[in-house]
């Protein structure tokens, strides 16, 4: 069994790429999913991000605010670490 990696910037082709990989029945993972629910409100994962980065990350609904946080973890390398290491 072979395992591809498929990378790249914004508007790069993945997605198409993707969904000729699914259309001819290779199995997808997409790990921008695997993020979101990761981040869930309720999980362990966003249990440890609100531990680390407090409640001001949160939307009103009590979810993570993806786009507050990675202007706070993009702009920071250390707090970039610090998200890093939820894993």
């Amino acid at each position: 069994m072979r395992i591809v990696g498929l990378t790249g910037g914004i508007a790069s082709g993945k997605s198409t790429v993707s969904n000729l990989f699914k259309a001819h029945g290779v199995p997808v993972v997409d790990a921008d999913l695997v993020a979101r629910d990761v981040l869930k409100k309720g999980t362990g994962g966003w249990k440890k991000v609100m531990a680390a980065f407090g409640e001001d990350i949160l939307l009103d609904n009590g979810e993570v605010d993806r786009p507050k946080l990675g202007h706070i973890v993009f702009s920071d390398p250390d707090k970039r670490q610090l998200l890093n290491r939820y894993r």
